[in-house]
């Protein structure tokens, strides 16, 4: 086929060797990516066992729970940026084999772990390395697809995760049931290896020609604001109490510092994020997306592994299972997004997977000690279903915004919003639970000792605990504590809900609509600083 006269013409920027194994690598980088999101599913699923006092698990109360899961975001979130700048530096690939060899040092030691103290500690390790590989895999995934594939390739990236969710509850409960609760993490171990050697062999490196500087004080002060934050909120679960001078003083510094986080990114000649990508509407919708999904998503992930577990008595292995639909409906339907977006536009799609999103939430509200497994997988399969289509179609516009040389910031940027969201989910939603279940179990446990009472209101497993001590005598204790915990549980289902239904507005005001069809399928390359690239048999493939 001749190319009209006049008609743009640009040789692709990948390099045909890099081009022809391009499946390859974005099978190695899937698996990098697994290794991560594998960890974090994981460990969903064994929060019952490491609760579990000495020597089935480690006595971890429900707040050393939530740091365990904390530690590991908060370090990932606050150095995503530098993580990012770093690989636009230095080579993505060498900041993507560092990662992976901390990660799987941290596994490795979290797996040994004697107390709750050093499994926060180990896991804090484990997510310093994470923040150095999941923006690299994303980064090095713009750099060796064209244009005209990135949504293709994003997809499948973002189905990886999925795959992680199914594997990781089912791997986990395997090893729950034959091997002790370390085991979780040293599975990591033999995995960071087979992916070292790959990524060696099959990975290219890749790098900015103009690198930025890197800003230590804009990293700083974003670590500090973030945990202060998220303490504060987790530390008010604890109390039931969110006007204690302990809560308000953490949760107003944090916020001050992460204030002053902005306003010295706003004025720094070299910042960890660029403020002034946050002047697109489109931009600012899809990172507000990412953050309001994984917000809501992962503190119902983390209540309802109680829920299966603890109230409905299913085993780790059985609560993995029922969490297959909701990893299927990813993985079925992520890779195939970008053709319903092509038809109906970003914002029509994201808008529905919103509300999908939160229509799951909200069946939480009703769950009870007997609903049918049936209903549950269903519930699952729609969540994931409306996860399918959110985050594809925002992944392609944060990354697409941005030059490809800015590829690192770029999957920093979406990363982190991801993270914090997820973070400050997991905090905010379980403090919530804890708070309300505190408020309704207080009364039941008249009949405990004085000594074990305030342990016994932290958490369903801590007066599970005691009501086994106190014999047949503690059997209306755990029917009260069931019931109170549902009750809990639907109070932060239907908050979670609101907030799905708040980024469904967000996304529905500020995404765009279905983009005009290009004249003989052409498609426009649209990012500042990224040349056009010739697509199909003019591309002389």
């Amino acid at each position: 086929m001749s190319i009209p006269s006049g008609a743009p013409v640009a040789v692709p920027r990948v390099p045909e060797a890099i081009h022809r194994r391009r499946w390859a690598i974005l099978t190695v980088l899937m698996f990098s990516l697994l290794i991560v999101v594998l960890d974090n599913s994981i460990l969903n699923v064994a929060v019952k066992t490491i609760a579990s006092p000495s020597p089935t698990g480690i006595g971890a109360t429900q707040s050393e729970l939530e740091w365990a899961i904390n530690s590991y975001t908060l370090v990932f979130a606050g150095l995503l940026f530098t993580a990012g700048l770093l690989g636009d530096r230095i080579g993505r690939k060498k900041v993507l084999l560092f990662g992976i060899l901390v990660f799987g040092i941290g596994s490795g030691l979290a797996a040994l772990s004697t107390s709750p103290a050093e499994l926060i500690t180990w896991r804090a390790l484990m997510g310093f390395g994470a923040a150095f590989v999941m923006p690299a895999t994303l980064a090095v995934l713009m750099n060796v697809f064209e244009r005209d594939e990135q949504p293709k390739a994003i997809g499948i990236w973002a189905g990886s995760v999925g795959l992680g969710i199914a594997i990781g509850p089912i791997t986990g409960g395997l090893l729950l049931e034959h091997f002790w609760w370390g085991s979780i993490f040293l599975v990591n171990v033999p995995v960071v290896i087979v992916a070292l050697v790959a990524m060696v062999l099959l990975v290219p490196d890749s790098r900015d020609p103009k690198p930025g500087k890197v800003d230590p004080l804009g990293v700083v002060l974003s670590i500090v604001g973030l945990v202060l934050l998220v303490y504060g909120i987790i530390r008010g679960g604890e109390l039931a109490d969110f006007t204690d001078t302990t809560v308000l003083a953490s949760t107003i510094g944090g916020l001050v510092v992460l204030a002053g986080f902005v306003w010295h990114e706003k004025r720094s000649s070299h910042p960890a994020i660029d403020i002034s990508y946050f002047k697109k509407p489109a931009f600012s919708a899809a990172v507000a997306a990412i953050a309001l999904v994984f917000f809501a998503l992962m503190g119902v992930t983390f209540f309802s592994a109680f829920y299966l577990q603890s109230v409905r008595g299913y085993s780790a292995l059985e609560s993995g299972l029922l969490i297959v639909p909701l990893a299927a409906a990813q993985m079925i339907f992520a890779p195939r997004a970008r053709l319903v977006v092509d038809r109906f536009g970003a914002r029509a799609v994201c808008t529905v997977g919103m509300l999908l999103v939160a229509g799951g939430l909200a069946a939480f509200g009703l769950f009870d000690a007997g609903t049918p497994v049936w209903v549950m997988c269903l519930v699952f399969f729609v969540q994931g279903t409306g996860m399918a289509h959110i985050m594809p179609p925002v992944t392609v516009a944060v990354m697409q915004a941005l030059p490809r040389e800015k590829a690192g910031s770029g999957s920093a940027i979406n990363n982190t919003f991801r993270q914090v969201g997820g973070a400050l989910g997991v905090a905010v939603l379980g403090s919530v639970l804890s708070t309300v279940y505190r408020g309704d179990i207080e009364g039941h446990l008249s009949g405990v000792p004085a000594a074990a009472r305030d342990v016994a209101g932290e958490s369903i497993e801590a007066t599970l605990g005691v009501a086994a001590k106190l014999g047949p005598a503690g059997k209306p204790l755990v029917a009260a504590a069931n019931d109170a915990f549902i009750s809990a549980m639907h109070v932060t289902a239907l908050g979670s809900a609101a907030v799905a239904l708040i980024g469904a507005v967000v996304v529905g005001l500020f995404l765009p609509g279905r983009l005009p069809a290009h004249v003989d399928g052409a498609k426009t390359r649209g990012a500042a600083g990224d040349e056009p690239v010739l697509e199909g048999k003019a591309a002389g493939r």
